[in-house]
């Protein structure tokens, strides 16, 4: 099965060894994640996020389920546009993340991961992953089971930064999430995870395969009308639609 990315040896052993390390990883993180991404996003995560939800066909009353929910920064906005009527429910498989994200929202949060949903077949009217595609063990087996707790006709959106196809805007990606941000995280924060976090969420960015590749690996999934956009170069969003099993 396609991974995202080869094996860097320079966090971990083998691919053995690459989800314990990236679920402590976040976990040691979590406390400071919420500040390295406002300073990353420049404090317009949380107004691009809620855009693209809703030019995804999100409304009021649907049944979300936030992948790799984090500290929640997706989920927040979904539930304001599903409202009351609605339901969004995180899953991480990350415990430190979970507990961040428990002290700001009310909503069901599962530890779990992606490759094995604990939910019903056909339970979710649009699922979400914001930046944690690259974390993944393979395509194959995640996919497999958003499309299999979507109903039929139900959406998947998945939020990704990649590697720019041209080389000044990557070059400019580099400077910024490459080496000024870990910087800047290094001087602002106490805790060295936070660093090298952002150390490591760069380095999946420029190891991470191309779009075409996470395209034809969701068709190869069963999903229909699959196609990805790119917002300054970097900022991609992935969709599919969950067509109806046979």
């Amino acid at each position: 099965m396609t991974q995202p990315h080869p094996v860097l040896t320079g966090y971990y052993g083998d691919a053995r060894e690459r989800e314990a390390f990236v679920r402590d990883l976040f976990d040691n993180g979590a406390a400071d994640y919420d500040r390295i991404n406002s300073i990353m996003s420049l404090g317009s995560g949380a107004w691009y996020r809620r855009r693209v939800l809703r030019n995804n066909g999100l409304v009021a009353g649907q049944r979300v389920l936030d992948i790799a929910v984090g500290t929640g920064l997706l989920a927040r906005e979904a539930v304001r546009i599903v409202q009351a009527d609605g339901l969004v429910v995180g899953l991480d498989p990350s415990f430190g993340m979970l507990q961040q994200a428990r002290a700001s929202l009310t909503l069901p949060m599962v530890q779990g991961r992606a490759e094995a949903l604990p939910f019903a077949d056909g339970s979710f009217d649009l699922v979400t992953m914001g930046y944690a595609l690259r974390h993944m063990a393979n395509f194959g087996s995640v996919f497999a089971e958003f499309r299999r707790v979507l109903k039929p006709g139900g959406r998947l959106l998945i939020l990704e930064i990649a590697r720019a196809e041209n080389r000044f805007v990557q070059a400019a990606a580099m400077l910024w999430l490459g080496r000024i941000i870990p910087a800047v995280c290094g001087l602002m924060m106490p805790r060295r995870q936070g660093r090298l976090l952002m150390r490591y969420y760069w380095d999946t960015i420029e190891e991470c395969v191309p779009a075409k590749t996470i395209e034809a690996e969701l068709r190869a999934s069963g999903f229909g009308d699959v196609h990805s956009t790119a917002s300054l170069g970097v900022f991609r969003e992935y969709v599919g639609v969950s067509r109806a099993r046979g």
